[in-house]
Formats: C-alpha cells, structure tokens, sequence
C-alpha cells in the first residue's frame, strides 16, 4: 500500500509541469470546467489502463532483461525531465487545448478526452505507470494510483489550473522528478546486475 501512495504522489507531481496540464489550462478557459475536467479524466484513465497492459506485457519477459527495460524507462524519464524545456512543454500544451471552442457540455468533454488521450500517447506518465505496473506486480493498484493522480490533476488544472501555475515553480517539480526517477532507475539496473 505504501507503495502505491508513493506512486500516486509521483505521477501526481510529473504530471504537474506536463503539456496535457497545459491544455487543460488552456481548455478551462475556452469551456465549462467541469467539462473539461471530467473529459481529461476520461482520457487519462483509459490511457492508463493502456499503460498498464503494457507494463502486463513487460512481467512476460525474463526477470533480468524486464529489470534493465524498467531501470532503462525510469532513466529515460529522468533525462526527459532535465533536459526537455519547459517552454516546449508549454507551447504543445497550449497549442492541444487550443482546440477547444464552446460547444455542448458534451462535445466539450468529448473534446477535452480526444486531446488528453492523443496527448498522452507515449507520455512520461504514460511510460512511467508501465514500469510501475511491471515492477511492483500489481496491475490494478498501479492502475488505481496512477489514474486517481491524473483525475486529481485533471480537476486541479481544470479549476485552478492558471492561479497554480502563478504559485509553483514548476521546474523545480520537474527537476525533483527527475531526480526520484534517476534513484529509481539506478536502484532497478542495480538489482538487475546483482541478480
């Protein structure tokens, strides 16, 4: 259990500085919250649930080479975080929740789960919950953690997404991410060579 709390805190905090944050920033302003709130947890939870038959597919492998892919995934994700720009964060983010106009409650949501779920398509959090899946074996608690962090986002970017933006630095978010995926990764190569 806790480390499940500890992956809903990480795939909370990741996906804080993300481009779909962005757009859902972006898509509150030009639609009805609520909308699109319920919308990007629409397209996270299936997204997840995606990352996590794909995380299923990695316990079929052998012990040691399903290590160094999950240690080789979380250094991946490390790199990503210290090394992508905010600022390109940014501008895809707000270029995918551009394209949500006032519509019917409906369409807006529709909406705003089209462009979550486009946009998280081999996304940091996306791969993360994969190895998360694949490492701690236990696909449906990585499923809940990880899908309840993202709706927590959804919601909290949809409401308050602008005046959290203004408040948090938010590459320092990324900078602590990257570093807890630096330890996770280093750890599981660690214990894949000791095997």
């Amino acid at each position: 259990m806790g480390q499940l709390v500890g992956v809903f805190f990480l795939i909370f905090f990741l996906e804080l500085p993300d481009k779909t944050m962005i757009a859902t920033i972006v898509m509150s302003s030009r639609a009805r919250p609520a909308a699109v709130a319920i919308g990007a947890s629409v397209g996270f939870i299936v997204q997840m649930g995606l990352a996590v038959l794909a995380g299923g597919l990695l316990t079929l492998i052998p012990s040691k080479i399903r290590e160094i892919v999950v240690g080789a995934l979380f250094l991946g994700g490390a790199l990503y975080l210290f090394f992508v720009g905010e600022e390109e964060e940014e501008e895809e983010g707000q270029r995918e929740g551009e394209r949500e106009r006032p519509q019917s409650f409906t369409r807006e949501a529709l909406t705003a789960a089209g462009v979550i779920f486009v946009g998280e398509f081999g996304d940091l959090t996306q791969i993360q919950a994969a190895s998360f899946s694949a490492r701690l074996s236990n696909p449906l608690g990585v499923f809940l953690a990880c899908s309840s962090a993202l709706v927590a986002v959804a919601f909290l970017g949809a409401y308050f997404g602008g005046a959290l933006s203004r408040r948090i630095a938010l590459s320092k978010i990324r900078f602590a991410g990257g570093l807890v995926f630096a330890l996770l990764g280093l750890y599981t190569l660690a214990r894949a060579i000791i095997q």
